[in-house]
């Protein structure tokens, strides 16, 4: 590993960072006279200053990033930016968070896991709503993303900091060549899609600064709101509309979203066989959701049902967690279905978390293989996707995911449970963070504040796992990683 380049980047990013999160809002903070620009002026000075010593301590080496150095560098960051950006709600006069608090708000924005500990939101100065709406837009695709076309510059290549970054089973090779314009081009479809969600949003009965702050958080598949009652505040069954619609499309893989925008056709998203099932992923449990809600007889109506089984359904499944009702009181299984959903989660190279749709679609095609090697022992049976066989290694790094996922899980609820909690408030908890989801059941299905501070840091450690895939992160606890 090359600590000088690690100490060179993690600088650059922090330094990036300082600027993106907080020039933006001081002006919110300015034009509403809010008296928060000193806050975040400070915050931004003590962040730019830490960049610029690790910068410049290692400024003049030029050299090509290796494996380890990505993953170290992905994680590091990832760590370092849930501290930092901590800073303006520590030195908030219109806040009164702990260090344990703060730095998990901080932690819930940058993974878009959306788990908050403030209430009162609708209280709150304009310019700290901002700041955490703004939090979950900077992670949602990735600062790194933006840091790649930044990196050539540096004479740093990225394309270890990419992989490390987005460690799932299947890459589409098309992103790889000319790596640093293809993240000017994914960010430029993401800002693209950001302005559309809003002017959707603005249009449809939002003000501006709610419909800007909601478009962040939409794309990002974060969950925050401005609003303590989160979208059912509106109660518009048009701004639902647009916020299923934005979800949906947020939650697909935006590599397809690259192809199909570079070859101006619709049909690349007809045959990629993860988005055909995602999408039935998302109509069946619509579906069945909508059935009971409508027999059960608790919405005035089938169009109500449909309206908050849908938005719930999109909003679980996409792991945004926006809410519009009170889905933790839906009869039977629904509030679990709503979970399960949240641990498929979106497809992979979204800004959604969860397992990824495309891992759910192997494992189920890999166990209908074995069903069928009972058949026929000695048939060669390949695994498809599409037309395309799925090497046995991709089949393999799959099931070892969910190995280490489900283990992962355990350990955490376990430890959750040591802290006292329930074991629905436990389950939900951990499978709500490590899934960047953010509300739960039972007593974390609207706020995480009155969790004890130990449980904050455990879910602090779920929260960058899935946000890094679990394998990034635990990667750094080998033996193997650490020798020369």
């Amino acid at each position: 590993m090359h600590a000088s380049i690690i100490l060179k980047v993690l600088g650059s990013l922090l330094m990036l960072f300082s600027l993106l999160a907080n020039l933006p809002p001081i002006i919110v903070s300015l034009i509403y006279d809010d008296g928060m620009y000193q806050d975040f002026l400070s915050s931004m000075f003590i962040i730019f200053s830490l960049g610029s010593v690790l910068f410049f301590s290692a400024t003049s080496n030029k050299k090509e990033l290796g494996t380890r150095d990505g993953f170290l560098i992905v994680t590091l960051f990832w760590s370092a930016l849930g501290i930092a950006g901590c800073l303006p709600f520590l030195f908030s006069p219109a806040l009164d968070l702990s260090i344990t608090d703060a730095v998990f708000e901080s932690l819930s924005g940058l993974t878009t896991t959306g788990a908050t500990v403030i209430s009162g939101l609708d209280q709150l100065p304009k310019s700290i709503l901002f700041y955490r709406q703004q939090l979950q837009w900077l992670g949602g695709m990735g600062i790194i993303v933006l840091a790649i076309s930044l990196l050539p510059m540096l004479g740093i290549g990225g394309m270890q900091l990419y992989r490390a970054e987005s460690p799932g089973p299947v890459k589409d090779n098309k992103l790889l060549p000319r790596l640093a314009e293809t993240a000017k081009a994914l960010w430029y479809l993401y800002l693209t899609l950001t302005i559309i969600c809003a002017l959707s949003y603005w249009l449809a009965g939002m003000n501006l600064f709610d419909a800007i702050g909601h478009s962040f958080a939409t794309i990002a598949i974060g969950g925050f709101s401005t609003h303590d009652a989160s979208m059912a505040y509106f109660d518009n069954s048009v701004i639902d509309i647009v916020a299923i619609v934005f979800m949906f499309v947020a939650g697909i893989n935006f590599a397809l979203h690259f192809t199909s925008w570079q070859r101006r056709s619709f049909r690349h998203y007809l045959n990629d066989p993860e988005f055909l099932f995602y999408a039935f992923i998302l109509i069946l449990v619509s579906i069945v959701t909508v059935s009971i809600l409508y027999m059960s007889q608790i919405y005035d109506g089938a169009f109500d049902a449909f309206r908050k089984g849908v938005f719930q359904v999109v909003s679980f499944a996409t792991t945004t967690g926006f809410t519009t009702a009170d889905f933790n009181s839906w009869p039977l299984f629904l509030p679990y279905l709503l979970l399960y959903a949240a641990i498929i989660g979106a497809c992979a190279g979204s800004t959604g978390g969860g397992m990824k749709v495309i891992r759910i679609l192997l494992i189920f095609k890999q166990g209908f293989r074995e069903v069928q090697r009972l058949i026929h022992p000695k048939a060669v049976i390949p695994v498809k996707l599409g037309r395309n066989p799925v090497p046995d290694r991709v089949i393999e790094s799959v099931w070892g995911f969910f190995a280490v996922y489900v283990m992962a899980f355990m350990l955490m609820l376990l430890a959750l449970l040591a802290t006292g909690l329930d074991i629905i408030t436990a389950f939900s908890a951990v499978g709500a963070c490590i899934n960047n989801l953010g509300p739960g059941l039972a007593n974390v299905s609207e706020t995480y504040e009155h969790l004890p501070s130990t449980a904050k840091w455990i879910l602090c450690i779920a929260m960058l796992l899935g946000r890094l895939e679990i394998f990034t992160l635990l990667v750094l606890f080998t033996p193997m990683f650490w020798r020369r």
